[in-house]
């Protein structure tokens, strides 16, 4: 079958690699699409990715054969998460899902940037979910990362009428915005691209700002919303500049939340800014299956609107679009299988 396999030189390559073998209470899903996520591009970035892997998880396609399970039936379109939790380890009890040893271990094979993917029974109990038949595949794509963004609106502890500043707009950012509206927040945007700003505007966000310099943001959140600061603050940027920006923007006592990562040699936070002012920062990562469900139906029901947020490319252009996403030209990529 057709894939997109990561070569020496960390980029992809078309070429064929054997389809995925149905074992005992798994499913062989047919690819139609995948989303190409920002983990995908930094792995290539890094140089991290293995050598032959198949990158990609943000997954629709179809149910191409199952053994023994009431819940499918060959042909059903359907959309996944790649990771399963166990729900007995003391990272499950905690509910920090992404952080159990098994939900680390399961994955879809060998990636969704090819023909054809397995899927263990696991995942067909916890994560593949039949997408309604009003839905694009491309709409689909989102329930994984929207998955996330809710997740990590949650562990914000987010609350109606929170003044909330989101940095960066990409699709994270974008997605993660009409989540905090749908929670009852104020939302504020900030970002560098007039056509992000022009698109989180139409999405309803309260005030979106673009990026000068750190004083004058901070300070028209303080003029405009509240002038201790911001409650919360949503890093969905992986610049560097993101930091300070965060913690002149956000209240005493408030809450920063790290939905991005940084590169390795960049310093993080300063420890006595976090000390004295008593402020919260936490990461978060995947989502738990619940999350999943939640996704998909908020995109079913046009709460989270993803339409002016991705582009299509076919397989063979995967390279193109990496080099897109990254030159900002697109906000996101949907790599059309079959």
């Amino acid at each position: 079958m057709k894939a997109a396999i990561v070569t020496e030189k960390q980029d992809l390559e078309l070429g064929q690699i054997a389809e995925p073998e149905l074992q005992q209470g798994g499913a062989v899903v047919k690819v139609s699409g995948c989303g190409l996520c920002g983990s995908d591009i930094v792995k290539l970035k890094q140089k991290i990715a293995k050598k032959e892997a198949v990158l990609g998880h943000e997954v629709v396609g179809h149910i191409h054969k199952i053994g023994q399970n009431q819940d499918f039936k060959t042909g059903d379109r359907v959309v996944l998460g790649h990771h399963v939790p166990c729900y007995e380890c003391v990272f499950c009890k905690n509910q920090n899902y992404s952080m159990c040893r098994g939900f680390k271990a399961t994955n879809i094979f060998p990636g969704g940037f090819c023909e054809y993917i397995f899927v263990s029974e696991k995942h067909l109990v916890n994560t593949v979910l039949k997408v309604p038949d009003n839905l694009p595949d491309e709409h689909a794509s989102f329930t994984e990362p929207a998955a996330c963004c809710l997740r990590a609106v949650k562990r914000a502890g987010v609350k109606a009428d929170d003044v909330v500043l989101v940095i960066g707009l990409g699709s994270i950012g974008l997605i993660m915005g009409q989540i905090l509206k749908y929670y009852g927040a104020k939302v504020i945007g900030c970002d560098l691209i007039d056509e992000r700003i022009r698109i989180a505007k139409d999405l309803g966000f309260d005030a979106v700002y673009k990026y000068t310099n750190d004083p004058e943001i901070s300070s028209l959140i303080k003029s405009n919303f509240q002038q201790e600061g911001a409650d919360k603050v949503f890093l969905c940027s992986g610049s560097p500049k993101s930091l300070p920006l965060a913690m002149n923007s956000v209240r005493d006592g408030g809450t920063i939340l790290v939905f991005a990562s940084i590169s390795p040699e960049e310093a993080g936070f300063a420890n006595n800014g976090i000390y004295y002012r008593e402020l919260t920062i936490l990461g978060s990562y995947s989502p738990s299956p619940d999350d999943l469900k939640i996704s998909l139906n908020l995109i079913e029901k046009n709460i989270i609107k993803v339409d002016n947020l991705f582009a299509n490319y076919d397989l063979q252009d995967i390279n193109q679009a990496i080099s897109d996403t990254i030159a900002n030209k697109i906000i996101k990529a949907f790599i059309k299988i079959f």
